[in-house]
C-alpha cells in the first residue's frame, strides 16, 4: 500500500542512452569551441603586448572560470542522465545548484583579490 502513495517514476535505458549521447555531442562541440577561444586569446594577448599582467592574468581566469563552470555542468549533466528516479534527480539538482552556490562565491571572492578590491558585503 505505501509503494502505491509514492509511485516510482522509471526512466527508461533507452532515454538516459540517447541523453547520454546528447551530452557527450554537446561536451564535443564544447570543446572545440573552447579550443577556439584559447587561441582567439593567445592570439589578442600576442598582439597587445602593452597590456599590463593584471589584464593577462584577467583573461586566463575568466577562461578557466568558464572552462570550470561548464566542466561542472557537465558532469552535472552526466549525473542526471543516468538518474534512475525523479527521487535521484532532486537529489543531483540539489547537489549541483549548492555547489555552483560555492563556485560562484568563491571566483566572486578571486576577482576581488585579483582586482585589488574587496567584493561588497551588506
Amino acid at each position: 500500500m505505501a509503494n502505491d502513495a509514492n509511485p516510482k517514476f522509471e526512466i527508461p535505458n533507452e532515454m538516459r542512452d540517447f541523453a547520454e549521447k546528447s551530452v557527450e555531442q554537446a561536451r564535443k562541440a564544447f570543446d572545440s569551441f573552447m579550443d577556439a577561444a584559447q587561441k582567439a586569446s593567445t592570439t589578442l594577448e600576442s598582439q597587445q603586448e602593452e597590456v599590463g599582467e593584471r589584464a593577462r592574468q584577467a583573461n586566463a581566469s575568466a577562461v578557466a572560470y568558464a572552462e570550470a563552470n561548464i566542466a561542472a555542468t557537465f558532469a552535472y549533466a552526466q549525473k542526471l542522465v543516468r538518474a534512475r528516479d525523479l527521487h535521484e534527480m532532486v537529489a543531483i539538482q540539489t547537489e549541483f545548484a549548492k555547489s555552483q552556490v560555492e563556485t560562484l562565491t568563491k571566483q566572486i571572492n578571486e576577482k576581488g583579490q585579483f582586482s585589488g578590491r574587496r567584493p561588497e558585503t551588506k
